[in-house]
């Protein structure tokens, strides 16, 4: 039984060492010669004074050097930081201070122009900068560490690891749009719980090749690598969905079997032509991170009919809460599901009752996914992770309100802090996106409530829709037949993009 999360690349390598694990752009890396890898990063690290328990941040984009460092950091019995690799300087140096990393692995663009003096300077904690270069660079220059050295110089024996499941896997950053980002604290026993259970409802195999395009610095996009390796699968690893073209190429050349998305990117698919291309391997889509708009499963399953299509809700304080069986998805395409394996869920008003089928109220986890805390934060894990009917046990108070139905199923309604009260109503943006996405011609949508000294709250619709010739008056009237009164938008405005996170969520605190 696996309960350390490197063992997923130790136990596929030992099975199937010559299988291909990762395939990134025209190379291919077998589990073995990864698992060789991992174990020279993890002496490395050990040779660098690192202790269990320290904190190693990664600050690359999508590469196998990226994967090498993740696993290699739990080798050695360390915690890996992920920081997505389009981080600006301030942030990069607030969160490797946050964090108390003592290792950073980078790539050599990002130390250029001075910045490896500048993280010397004004993170005293860092020890060791390690760099991923393009080209050639000595071990010792400046005091930076070379990648390529590592790989040439130390022994690829698994050394001894001092980690148990209790201690920290990783720290997964939020995404900070409602200020400093957090560090959750992930723990191996919760790790390896959520990846044992993805794979078990996904049927994840040896045989399947999934195409990851998220950045590995998200929840998301994390389990997508850790899933592949703990089902002994193939990972095809894309920095982005930046040229959706070559992705769909991409995913037809690899026969790729499985691919996670979320809604901006599967807006963006929808629009395309997928004439000539030849995706009959695929097997699956995934949707997380935001919910998946009801008009845009209903043309999924009519673009890939033979598609299974598991829409899930998620957030980075448990990684999964919940998932749609794809035999539901017809019949209840603005469901998002139920409780996964092993996981108690329900909804609970703010007296702390909980609440019958239909009545609105937040949604509580209770299960072994229920991750540590936020890093170095004690009054903000106490607000979002509270006591549980065991003692020491943790429950996870996610900030989502959702409704249940007579059959058990859940029903995402809105954020707490996003639902908008309009003419002494409460409107739930989602509702009215739903309404939106199901309009000839728009791509993206998004509502907020604005100030208005009659109505409280205004709804106000951000729309993308290229190439249409939709006004400002056609929606509304195309809402007012659809919609009760006080949600129809009262403003709306047309962008040429909306301001996403890194994962492709719609940053709604930007807008206004």
């Amino acid at each position: 039984m696996l309960t350390l999360v490197h063992e997923f690349l130790q136990e596929s390598a030992g099975r199937q060492p010559d299988k291909v694990a990762v395939v990134s752009g025209r190379r291919r890396f077998t589990y073995n010669w990864l698992e060789m890898a991992a174990n020279r990063m993890a002496h490395a690290l050990r040779e660098m004074g690192l202790v269990r328990g320290d904190r190693v941040a990664l600050f690359l984009n999508n590469s196998v050097e990226l994967i090498i460092g993740i696993f290699g950091t739990l080798k050695a019995g360390g915690v890996f930081v992920v920081i997505n690799r389009a981080t600006k300087a301030d942030k990069l140096i607030y969160l490797l201070n946050n964090s108390r990393s003592t290792v950073l692995l980078a790539d050599d663009r990002a130390l250029s122009s001075g910045m490896s003096k500048r993280l010397q300077d004004e993170v005293p904690g860092l020890r060791v900068i390690v760099c991923s270069a393009t080209g050639a660079r000595s071990a010792e220059t400046d005091g930076v560490r070379d990648f390529s050295h590592i790989q040439r110089f130390f022994p690829c024996s698994p050394p001894p690891c001092p980690a148990i499941d209790l201690d920290l896997a990783c720290l997964i950053y939020t995404s900070g749009t409602t200020g400093e980002p957090k560090g959750v604290m992930c723990d191996h026993s919760n790790v390896v719980f959520v990846a044992q259970t993805i794979v078990q409802y996904l049927r994840n195999v040896p045989k399947d090749v999934v195409l990851n395009v998220l950045p590995l610095s998200s929840s998301y996009g994390l389990y997508q690598l850790l899933c592949a390796f703990l089902s002994g699968s193939t990972l095809v690893l894309e920095q982005s969905f930046t040229f959706p073209v070559e992705i769909l190429e991409t995913m037809a050349r690899e026969r790729v079997t499985g691919f996670a998305g979320v809604p901006t990117i599967y807006s963006v698919l929808l629009g395309m032509d997928l004439n000539g291309l030849d995706l009959s391997s695929l097997r699956y889509l995934t949707n997380a991170a935001a919910g998946l708009p009801v008009e845009h499963v209903k043309r999924l399953r009519q673009m890939f009919p033979r598609v299974e299509i598991f829409l899930m809700h998620g957030l980075t304080e448990v990684a999964r809460t919940m998932y749609l069986p794809p035999e539901l998805a017809e019949s209840h395409p603005d469901s998002s599901g139920i409780a996964l394996r092993g996981t108690e869920l329900w909804v609970e008003d703010e007296s702390g009752h909980r609440l019958g089928p239909g009545e609105v109220g937040e949604l509580v986890v209770r299960g072994r996914h229920v991750m540590r805390g936020y890093w170095d934060d004690l009054v903000q894990s106490a607000r979002r992770f509270r006591p549980g009917p065991i003692t020491g046990e943790r429950l996870c108070y996610s900030g989502d309100l959702f409704r249940t139905d007579e059959e058990g199923l859940f029903y995402f309604v809105s954020r707490k802090d996003d639902i908008i009260k309009c003419r002494g109503e409460k409107v739930a943006p989602r509702e009215v996106e739903n309404v939106l996405y199901a309009m000839p011609g728009v791509q993206d949508a998004a509502v907020i409530g604005v100030p208005d000294p009659l109505l409280g709250q205004a709804v106000k619709a951000f729309i993308v829709a290229p190439g249409a010739t939709l006004t400002a008056a056609d929606v509304v009237a195309w809402c007012k037949a659809r919609l009760e009164h006080a949600m129809v938008p009262q403003y709306v405005q047309f962008c040429g993009d909306l301001p996403k996170t890194d994962n492709g969520k719609i940053r709604k605190r930007e807008l206004g």
